[in-house]
């Protein structure tokens, strides 16, 4: 069996949040494997969107034998048990026209090896992780130093160019 470490990020800003997590991360050593470490939960501010409620996240590494997509399958699956409705969220978008929702929980895979993987279903890396500093944060705690395959910037490079970009907006 090959091995295959996945780096997931786990989130959300509806209901009890800590204990959807704490179930996140039960259901993913359940179904997909291991959860070999985690980060420190992070609170942040809606990202791309408004919301009153707060953004708790979480970075998990995973030692994963499912191939890409099929951990996209157990993690989907995951959303759904914990209380995550996508077409509902698909709907009120369209309704709104906003790009992100709030939402109980949300399961990404940021990294899975070092590989670059594009289909229709799946992006990795996550394509918007350097925009992020609720991702870049807790990702520093243990991969600091880890290159991204495709930007080729480490993770704390990246880290301290968003900060460096956000300082700019802020003083605009």
């Amino acid at each position: 069996v090959v091995m295959a470490r996945a780096i997931i990020l786990t989130g959300g800003n509806v209901g009890d949040v800590k204990t959807r997590l704490q179930n996140a991360q039960r259901l993913i050593n359940q179904h997909a494997g291991p959860v070999m470490r985690c980060s420190h939960r992070y609170k942040s501010r809606a990202w791309g969107f408004d919301a009153e409620e707060e953004f708790s996240n979480q970075v998990l590494e995973v030692d994963t034998d499912l191939m890409p997509e099929q951990l996209l399958d157990a993690l989907q699956a995951i959303e759904r048990e914990l209380g995550r409705d996508r077409e509902a969220e698909q709907s009120l978008k369209q309704r709104t026209g906003a790009r992100y929702t709030s939402r109980p929980i949300d399961i990404d895979i940021l990294f899975y090896d070092d590989r670059v993987i594009r289909t229709e279903r799946l992006t990795v890396p996550h394509p918007l992780i350097q925009e992020r500093e609720f991702v870049l944060v807790p990702l520093c705690e243990w991969m600091r130093d880890y290159r991204h395959p495709v930007l080729g910037k480490t993770v704390g490079e990246l880290l301290e160019e968003l900060k460096n970009r956000n300082e700019t907006h802020e003083k605009a």
